[in-house]
């Protein structure tokens, strides 16, 4: 198959185009690292020099805090529905799209009700879809892993709340292989949360990095919400998942029904780390 990929830089977009090309598929990648920017393609006409001969479609660009030439708003609903419906223009039948786990009607942060907004118009659209509402994908390269994992080395971790909210952490291989079955599935037109296997809390999560790498069981120091929601205001310069809005979306909670993702692999996801 010929796929046009966006996000084909990114930590989930690379490893999708390795495993397509593995499998054989011609990859079209959108990305930044190839000179197309996405912020310049927010209109039907503008995405169909790219959609000739397509036979599938995988959308995995995503952000997790907005700067000054990167919006929710563009690069999560406006890029994104443009080329959806120039995939009905296009006669493109099979588009796949990497949303976010809490995209939902519980969404409350700009990140979630972005995301949420154009996986509603691709469910509106005569198209073959897939949405695929990933929790915490980890796995290496990844920006988050390396942060996690940071955390979990240090002999004391201060954790919001002592680190009792609930995650799901998928791998991304399981996130990946869902994508690849997805492009010949059937039905289509299909929701599907990718979970990890168990839902653990943050505190649990970091304890069982430290362990697999041969560290001990580390003191968790915790910090009340509220001091944490004023100290993000400083570090979401530094590092963009500590916003206030991803504290808030941690306090949520991260966690799914892991059988819809079973039934479609025909296994369980990998088990951490």
């Amino acid at each position: 198959m010929k796929i046009l990929l966006t996000g084909a830089s990114g930590f989930i977009g690379r490893n999708i185009a390795l495993a397509l090309q593995t499998d054989g598929h011609e990859v079209v990648a959108i990305s930044r690292s190839v000179g197309i920017d996405f912020n310049r393609l927010c209109a039907p006409a503008d995405w169909r020099p790219y959609l000739q001969d397509i036979d599938a479609v995988i959308n995995s660009v995503g952000i997790i805090a907005e700067r000054p030439d990167q919006s929710f708003s563009t690069l999560h609903y406006q890029a994104p529905t443009a080329l959806f419906r120039a995939c009905v223009e296009a006669g493109v039948k099979r588009v796949i799209q990497i949303s976010a786990l809490g995209a939902d009607e519980l969404a409350f942060t700009p990140y979630q009700l972005s995301k949420k907004a154009a996986d509603d118009v691709l469910r509106s659209l005569p198209l073959a879809w897939f949405v695929l509402r990933p929790s915490l994908v980890y796995g290496e390269g990844g920006k988050s892993t390396s942060l996690f994992r940071w955390l979990a080395s240090l002999p004391l971790i201060p954790m919001v709340a002592r680190g009792k909210q609930w995650i799901q952490p998928v791998h991304v291989d399981d996130l990946v292989d869902a994508i690849l079955i997805c492009l010949t599935a059937t039905p289509a037109r299909r929701t599907i949360d990718v979970v990890g296997p168990n839902a653990m809390t943050l505190a649990d999560w970091l304890q069982q990095l430290r362990l697999h790498s041969g560290k001990s069981v580390a003191t968790i120091v915790s910090v009340p919400f509220r001091m944490a929601l004023f100290s993000s205001l400083l570090m979401r310069h530094f590092v963009p998942l500590f916003s206030p809005d991803n504290l808030r979306m941690l306090q949520q909670g991260n966690t799914a029904d892991v059988q819809p993702l079973v039934d479609l692999l025909g296994r369980l996801p990998r088990d951490l780390p």
